[in-house]
């Protein structure tokens, strides 16, 4: 196995590149950003679904959902990864 030369100059860019992921990891973990909650009628306009067609998913546990109350609301980065997460390959020959 051959020996790897590390110079001073590269252990102080690991040591910045390092405290720069640590402030962020700060930042992030003291200033969470807030979620971007959407209701029912957002998620029936934005796929162009119906009210069954969204209670189904929601039942079927396929998309979350948090009740407050009588309202029912939906974390849009949840449901963006979901979307992501189903991506359907075409088929061959298909395009």
């Amino acid at each position: 196995m051959a020996a790897t030369i590390i110079t001073t100059e590269d252990l102080m860019e690991f040591k910045e590149e390092l405290l720069e992921e640590f402030k962020k990891l700060m930042v992030e973990h003291t200033h969470p950003q807030p979620k971007n909650w959407l209701r029912s009628s957002d998620i029936r306009r934005r796929f162009e679904i119906s009210p069954s067609t969204l209670h189904s998913l929601r039942s079927r546990n396929i998309i979350p959902s948090y009740k407050v109350g009588g309202l029912v609301f939906y974390d849009a980065e949840e449901i963006d990864q979901i979307i992501l997460d189903n991506k359907v390959e075409p088929m061959d020959g298909t395009v």
